[in-house]
């Protein structure tokens, strides 16, 4: 029988959106059993932000929200905050992204849920964290690639300032989320004792500003936006060929006298202008151009053999049809089909976690709203039908 990391570890989620249920299922990939709680008749807003949508739901919803069990609960009611504390009092991890103190009169606070489970790790996801003169203050994806510095350095030159294609925010806040919810539960181990974790989307998109950040606070120069280019490596950028794009990534000089040589212009790599990475950064404005133009005589194709034959890093600029038919997509199991109860199937994007001795499983496809409901409150609270039914006549479930 296949074993998983977090086989026999309860998470009792309150997110929604997409920070939260992120993280979620990647702790449910690595085998925990994730309850998602959900407001009945409405559940998590991202079940209609489509379209697309597949079946009831929409593909951004089923995008973050597999190996979960759904539970509709009417936070807003004493029974249903009750039942939520007695699901808190069995379960390993809690998480949470509510506006801060939004949980406090409900005692579904930290401090609430530790008297009554102090082995509790419990997860707040907050757009600026619970400290701070802008704790109180809501915060989304979008906003903080602004306020966070990502934007400033995301377009071309001359052009406006750019997000990320994707929520990328949201998803940094994710796995640095589920890597502090693993790093408490291996301290628990050692101390018994749960603990408060507090993730910020701001931190979190600071931290990534990584090398870009650092070299702003090593120089005090504040970075440009410099499109597909980067400020420190040439040539690095994506260049048009004669029938599409793709990218060029010369990481050091032995790569870049390889292409020269694959390219037919070995000329390059001896000039004093270009033969070592500092100089061809000098003169990027001299050695651009001519990289476009040679660029130009040939296909994506053309170049990418090319530069495989030479051991140079390249790449196509793939649209998504392409990515997800790539065969080494494919190989990685990046793309999934698991059954579905209104689509049949759903196919999603694999995970990244691939651990040898305890594999990640995709055991469960995005639950529908409330699907399992009944089957929680008597597997893991004992209540009988009829209680149940009772519950749903006054609208707690």
């Amino acid at each position: 029988m296949t074993v998983s990391p977090l086989d026999g570890i309860h998470v009792l989620d309150l997110s929604r959106h997409l920070a939260g249920p992120y993280c979620a299922m990647m702790l449910g990939d690595m085998g925990a059993e994730v309850i998602k709680v959900e407001r009945p008749g409405i559940g998590d807003e991202t079940r209609q932000w489509g379209p697309p949508f597949l079946g009831d739901e929409s593909a951004y919803y089923l995008s973050c929200n597999r190996n979960k069990k759904s539970l509709t609960l009417n936070l807003k009611d004493e029974q249903g905050v009750a039942i939520a504390r007695k699901l808190a009092a069995q379960s390993d991890i809690f998480i949470e992204n509510f506006r801060i103190g939004g949980l406090d009169a409900m005692g579904l606070d930290y401090a609430a849920l530790k008297e009554i489970n102090p082995r509790l790790i419990y997860c707040s996801i907050s757009g600026f964290g619970h400290t701070g003169p802008d704790h109180e203050l809501p915060g989304y994806d979008f906003m903080i690639q602004g306020r966070g510095g990502f934007m400033s350095i995301t377009g071309e030159r001359d052009g406006t300032p750019l997000k990320v294609g994707v929520a990328i925010v949201d998803l940094a806040s994710a796995l640095f989320a589920c890597n502090a919810i693993l790093a408490a539960l291996l301290a628990r181990g050692r101390t018994g004792e749960g603990q408060h974790i507090d993730i910020a989307l701001l931190d979190s998109q600071i931290a990534l500003l990584a090398n870009v950040g650092s070299n702003y606070l090593c120089s005090g120069e504040i970075p440009e936006r410099w499109g597909n280019a980067v400020s420190s490596i040439v040539p690095y950028q994506a260049f048009q060929a004669k029938d599409d794009y793709l990218i060029l990534a010369i990481g050091n000089d032995g790569q870049w006298e390889r292409f020269c040589a694959a390219a037919g212009v070995s000329a390059w790599s001896a000039d004093e202008r270009f033969a070592t990475n500092p100089q061809r950064v000098a003169h990027r404005a001299v050695l651009l151009p001519m990289l476009e133009e040679l660029f130009r005589q040939k296909t994506v194709a053309e170049w990418l053999q090319h530069c495989a034959d030479a051991d140079v890093p390249a790449g196509p600029v793939n649209s998504l049809d392409k990515v997800f038919a790539d065969p080494q997509t494919l190989a990685r199991g990046m793309r999934v089909e698991m059954p579905h109860p209104t689509a049949e199937t759903v196919q999603m994007a694999g995970t990244p976690l691939n651990l040898s001795g305890t594999p990640t499983q995709m055991r469960l496809p995005p639950p529908l709203l409330g699907e399992h409901t009944d089957e929680i409150l008597t597997n893991l609270l004992g209540l009988n039908d009829e209680t149940i039914a009772d519950l749903r006549q006054n609208g707690v479930i």
